[in-house]
């Protein structure tokens, strides 16, 4: 293994944050080299539901979730569930989680996700152009449904935050506006609203090597490798790997839900959880899907990937060693068989992903204090792939010293 210059940056991680800001390093003249233990997109990055959801503003963590939260758990394949072999050890960080859902601090988190999406939805369109990406992009809205008047109504709060913050929808309660965005829904869905500035990448996992094959291809390195701790040193940082000790100028640690374990080898304790999602891939769609699909009474959203459908979502806070669920992918494939009509889920691949969440839904963006050389950039939850294009043009300030395009107060490392 070739030893890296001290003047090098590398880069741990080859998901979709990852490799997106290795690509920004790299065209600001560094010398960058992408570590990842598995290759590129081999984890949450591969199987997502491929969508940049910058409409997505409001952290899971809302006011009065915690009054909903119980009836949630108990349907073990409900929208929400804590498998019991783990319910203790998420105990801490369900707290902040609930502190996080106060009003005060669940409008900070607002305005911050607001700000990281406007930053990251400009920034796509600036990697869009630099990399020839438009031929993976999809640019066919969402349509977020609810079942009768009262879950819609229910929602109004959150379409109001949306439109203070200009975003752009278009609100509909009738079943024949919505057969005009999308037909052959079920008659159940009554309400829904339309976000026409919503885009799905065709294939994230298409998106992300078609990235990396950028970067490799104008010189940058990516190798596999695991990273097992991190130290400050004179001048850098050393990365121990199982393959020897890298040296580096500077390192950024984009490793998704594997982040934290990186951080406390420097002594940072970050209460990074796993939100873990489930999906189902249909290689023949099987029904004419025209738009991003969300059933918001469910959990759980429908899309196209390349010339089938993924069926997937809900939030399963189970780490990462507990073995998979899949009749959660299951159910899902179930209710959008009842929802779509012709829908036939059959010969689909099932999937699990680890989406990367801290208590307060946003990300860890920034330095600390006690290793200098080192940049973090994960925990961005079911929002990787949407801000990960903001994500990357923030470490490229970071990582050149000079003023990031937006404050950074509250991503902050130290948060916590």
């Amino acid at each position: 293994m070739a030893q890296p210059k001290s003047n090098e940056i590398v880069v741990i991680g080859a998901g979709i944050i990852g490799v997106t800001a290795a690509l920004a390093l790299q065209a600001e003249g560094h010398t960058v080299r992408i570590v990842d233990r598995k290759g590129v997109a081999a984890e949450t990055s591969f199987g997502n539901a491929g969508a940049f959801a910058f409409p997505e503003i409001e952290p899971l963590a809302t006011p009065g979730i915690m009054r909903k939260a119980p009836k949630w758990l108990l349907d073990p394949l409900g929208p929400l569930s804590i498998p019991p072999a783990y319910a203790l050890r998420i105990a801490p960080w369900m707290l902040r989680f609930w502190r996080a859902s106060r009003k005060d601090r669940y409008a900070a988190s607002v305005e911050a996700q607001s700000g990281l999406m406007r930053l990251s939805q400009a920034a796509l369109e600036r990697l869009i152009a630099m990399v020839d990406g438009e031929r993976f992009m999809r640019r066919e809205g969402q349509l977020q449904l609810y079942e009768g008047e009262a879950s819609f109504r229910a929602s109004l709060p959150s379409w109001e935050e949306r439109r203070r913050h200009g975003i752009a929808f278009d609100l509909l309660d009738s079943r024949d506006a919505i057969a005009d965005i999308q037909p052959g829904l079920d008659c159940r869905f009554t309400h829904a609203g339309f976000t026409p500035g919503w885009i799905n990448t065709v294939d994230p996992a298409r998106w992300t090597d078609h990235l990396a094959g950028r970067f490799t291809a104008a010189g940058g390195a990516i190798e596999t490798m695991d990273v097992r701790a991190l130290r400050p040193v004179e001048g850098g940082v050393e990365v121990e790997t199982d393959r020897g000790v890298l040296r580096a100028g500077q390192a950024v640690v984009a490793a998704g839900a594997w982040s934290h374990r990186l951080a406390g080898t420097l002594g940072d304790q970050i209460p990074l959880e796993t939100e873990r999602g489930y999906n189902t891939t249909f290689p023949q769609a099987g029904f004419d899907l025209r738009t991003h699909l969300t059933f918001s009474d469910h959990g759980f959203v429908v899309t196209r990937i390349g010339e089938g459908l993924r069926v997937g979502g809900a939030v399963e806070l189970g780490g990462l060693s507990l073995p998979p669920n899949y009749r959660r992918a299951e159910a899902l494939a179930r209710k959008a068989a009842s929802f779509l009509k012709g829908f036939e889920p059959t010969g689909g691949t099932r999937w699990m992903g680890f989406r990367p969440s801290l208590p307060d839904s946003l990300p860890v963006i920034g330095r600390f204090s006690k290793a200098d050389r080192v940049i973090y950039a994960f925990g961005h939850g079911h929002l990787g792939l949407t801000q990960s294009a903001g994500t990357a043009e923030l470490v490229a300030a970071l990582a050149a010293g000079r003023p990031p395009a937006m404050s950074l107060t509250a991503f902050d490392p130290r948060r916590f």
